[in-house]
């Protein structure tokens, strides 16, 4: 199979939700489309990387004995890439359609100016809340502004650009904790538009909301989005992992 699309998911003790996402991946419409997954392990000790090389992904495991940040993992991941496109998925999400979704990022990409994507943002159907939906409206709304007026934007849940793009910023920044896929979309802005890809919906785990609640997350966010722009760093000293 000549690979178009590389989709790498970092992980760290997913074994409840990786599952789940991986058989949404169907091996005949990842060939179809030239696709394959890559899971990026930052050293998690119960089954993620069992049930990743069951489904038959390959495996990249962080060796080190420092704790890595998920920027060191999305690197680690896409250094093993053979796709001409570069997919940053998370865990715990979910497409809406994984056909229209492989389908539609090598036309958007191929469109003139256009040097990134990302995608709206909402949480599990099954797990939505009025305050859920809420945040997540304006919130998608924000990222639409910011990308149209040239800031870029695009969480982490869903980052898509080509290979050469990734290399030409040098990748997500190693050292960052947080803020990281802010920073990358920042540096990726410089050369090129990015865009929303249309009818594509990346559905997330509600299960950090819920931990900390949605004032307490967006303050966190807006710290680390300070800290990206001033010191090209992140407040944060350790992104705690919920699971």
């Amino acid at each position: 199979m000549s690979i178009e699309i590389s989709i790498v998911i970092p992980t760290l003790q997913e074994a409840k939700l990786l599952p789940d996402f991986l058989a949404r991946f169907d091996h005949s419409v990842l060939e179809r489309h030239g696709t394959e997954l890559i899971v990026s392990d930052g050293g998690s000790e119960d089954d993620t990387v069992a049930i990743a090389e069951r489904w038959g992904a390959p495996v990249v495991r962080h060796e080190g004995t420092h704790r890595q940040t998920i920027a060191e993992g999305r690197n680690a991941g896409a250094a093993i890439a053979r796709g001409r496109i570069l997919v940053f998925l998370n865990a715990d999400v979910r497409l809406n359609d994984v056909d229209r979704f492989l389908a539609t990022v090598p036309l958007v990409l191929a469109r003139e100016g256009v040097v990134a994507a990302t995608a709206e943002v909402q949480v599990f159907p099954e797990e939505e809340r009025l305050s859920d939906r809420a945040f997540h409206f304006v919130h998608n709304a924000y990222v639409r502004f910011l990308n149209l007026i040239g800031e870029g934007m695009g969480r982490g849940e869903c980052q898509v650009l080509t290979r050469a793009v990734f290399a030409s910023v040098g990748g997500y920044n190693p050292h960052m904790v947080a803020g990281e896929d802010y920073d990358l979309f920042r540096r990726v802005r410089k050369l090129g538009r990015i865009v929303m890809l249309p009818d594509v919906v990346v559905y997330e785990s509600p299960r950090r909301f819920r931990k900390y609640g949605y004032t307490h997350i967006v303050w966190g966010w807006t710290r680390n989005a300070l800290a990206v722009i001033f010191r090209n760093s992140s407040s944060s000293e350790e992104w705690e992992a919920v699971r």
